[in-house]
């Protein structure tokens, strides 16, 4: 329902495995396990089972086996501990919402990923409700650790110098291989209800609101229509939330009213909302809403594809570039900004095929270089259909990392690198200023000398 939900979809790799470690977290809550504290950090503590489950995740990643592998990954939980505890010195925190939005999201991805909320709540034993309590936490250490890592690394830049240095570090025998690279672009244009489905929408609204003020339950209601998978089970509930937090149309129509008023159909991006507002406090409000969303029908569908079609046209008459035409009209939040291209995790404009979604991977391959798709329809993640058009622009073969191919990824390895030192010194210069104790069976990691 907030602002951020929906608004773009998530770039599946970059969160799995933090939806991984939740979930390994959740199942280890199930299990009886003797545990005990093996490290202390001003008023954090890292338990053994914290330590292993990040070992596992390690070796998971193909990494190998070591004593020193769980040195240093203990010693990343130590550093991580003083950096949720500088935090705190340093008055810097991540408020509620931004932790709330990121879990929306990442809740989101989860449910696509085990086929439903119920499902999730089938295999775990618990209702979705204690499930967000008991990674809320998680998260928000996380998204600290993250804005303190940033306050600390934030202005560090690398020249070219230093990346060619960085390079040139590098043994021979150790300078990575990649596979196949290809450097596509795509405009999505995603199927927007006419106002044919709008009406229809907005017609069952206004029944509904008749149907409650004729004496039906709000809940029952919501429960049966309600769209909005976080409320809908809980007959529409959203608790209290802050000005700007919400939807503006929502915050409108809701601050609008006195308690326990009953709008009209107010309608934002997310769709049609029947909103009753239940408090007022402060700055906050209290409300449950139900949501119902207008699907396209095939007459929309068609003037999509058809717009789509015209676009494809104007770019191969060059009246306009695909990067323009990408950041201008494509629905594709991830992708867009970068006039389109798909971007790997260091921002160059090409990714490895073998990471391609198998439609796209199978599309490109029977088009040539420099080529555009017409339209085609595709399926989303959240089970909706849109139509988008491919630029195929460039296929790099499998070679071995060199500066002229690969600048950009060996710049970004080089940057990091001098983040971990940046990180590495100030973790030499403050743990004189926070208490650090480890359990002796780690003294070997010699991590406080």
């Amino acid at each position: 329902m907030k602002k951020q939900n929906r608004q773009m979809r998530l770039r599946f790799i970059a969160i799995s495995a933090t939806i991984l470690f939740s979930l390994s977290s959740l199942a280890q809550t199930n299990e009886v396990a003797i545990d005990k504290i093996i490290a202390k950090v001003d008023d954090y503590i890292i338990l053994k089972s914290e330590l292993e489950r990040s070992y596992l995740d390690f070796l998971s990643r193909g990494q190998m086996r070591g004593s020193n592998a769980k040195c240093q990954i203990l010693q990343q939980l130590v550093v991580n501990k003083m950096l949720m505890a500088q935090s705190e010195i340093d008055s810097i925190f991540v408020d509620d919402s931004e932790v709330n939005a990121s879990l929306d999201r990442r809740m989101s991805v989860m449910a696509q990923q085990f086929g439903g909320e119920a499902e999730i709540e089938r295999a775990y034993d618990k209702s979705i409700e204690q499930i967000r309590s008991e990674i809320f936490d998680n998260i928000k250490e996380q998204l600290t650790i993250q804005r303190m890592q940033s306050e600390l690394t934030s202005t560090l830049k690398v020249t070219p110098s230093e990346v060619k240095k960085f390079f040139k570090n590098i043994p021979q025998d150790s300078l990575p291989y990649f596979s196949t690279e290809v450097s596509i672009a795509q405009i999505v244009k995603e199927a927007d209800p006419g106002k044919t489905q709008k009406d229809k929408v907005r017609n069952l609204m206004l029944d509904l609101r008749s149907r409650i003020e004729n004496g039906e339950s709000f809940a029952a209601l919501a429960k049966q229509y309600s769209q909005d998978p976080g409320s809908a089970a809980n007959g529409g509930q959203l608790g209290f939330y802050g000005r700007g937090e919400l939807a503006p149309e929502y915050e409108a129509a809701a601050l609008s009213m006195k308690p326990d008023g009953l709008s009209m159909p107010v309608e934002t991006q997310f769709g049609f909302h029947l909103i009753q507002l239940q408090e007022k406090r402060g700055n906050t409000y209290k409300t449950r809403h139900i949501l119902i969303t207008p699907q396209p029908n095939q007459d929309d569908y068609v003037r999509t594809e058809n717009f789509l079609d015209s676009l494809r046209n104007l770019i191969l008459l060059d009246s306009m570039t695909f990067q323009s035409a990408a950041k201008e009209h494509s629905d594709d939040q991830l992708t867009s900004s970068a006039g389109g291209f798909f971007q790997d995790e260091t921002g160059a404009l090409r990714v490895s095929a073998e990471t391609l979604d198998p439609n796209i991977f199978f599309t490109i391959d029977t088009m040539k270089i420099g080529n555009i798709t017409k339209p085609i329809r595709f399926q989303k993640e959240d089970g909706s259909y849109a139509y988008r058009i491919i630029y195929y622009k460039n296929k790099i073969a499998p070679h071995q990392a060199n500066l002229k191919d690969d600048y950009q990824k060996i710049a970004s390895a080089a940057l990091a690198q001098k983040k971990n030192n940046k990180i590495s010194l100030w973790f030499d210069k403050a743990r004189g200023n926070v208490f650090i104790e480890i359990d002796p069976e780690y003294d070997y990691c010699n991590i406080t000398n």
